[in-house]
């Protein structure tokens, strides 16, 4: 299982952007974080870049992984049907969902989604 934003344990360095031009301020090879933004997407893949997206749907899930991005990040009410459809189509990222604390990783590991990523990384 992938944590991402867990006190107890170490991660990879994750950049939150709003837009391209923010890349040139993250850290080197650092995992960008964005909303679903399809520009954005294709300009990580284009420039093999890592790319954590936070997506509301599934036709979203779908346009992401056709550009090769790393983590697809949702909330709990949609994650199981994204991870049933992650399968299915065996995509390459890894499918997050967003927990406020600790207590919620029994959940993930109990529902067998890939891991989860803590709010605080998404708001900051």
């Amino acid at each position: 299982m992938i944590l991402l934003g867990d006190a107890l344990i170490s991660y990879e360095d994750i950049s939150k952007i709003e837009k391209i031009e923010e890349i040139l301020s993250t850290k080197p090879n650092s995992t960008l974080l964005f909303e679903y933004n399809i520009d954005l997407i294709k300009y990580c893949h284009d420039n093999t870049l890592g790319a954590a997206v936070v997506v509301n749907d599934i036709k979203e899930v779908i346009y992401s992984c056709q550009f090769d991005v790393k983590y697809i990040i949702c909330t709990k009410d949609i994650v199981q049907g994204i991870q049933k459809i992650a399968e299915n189509y065996m995509f390459d990222a890894k499918i997050l969902v967003i927990i406020d604390n600790s207590d919620e990783i029994v959940w993930v590991a109990q529902n067998e989604i890939d891991g989860a990523i803590y709010n605080h990384l998404i708001t900051k």
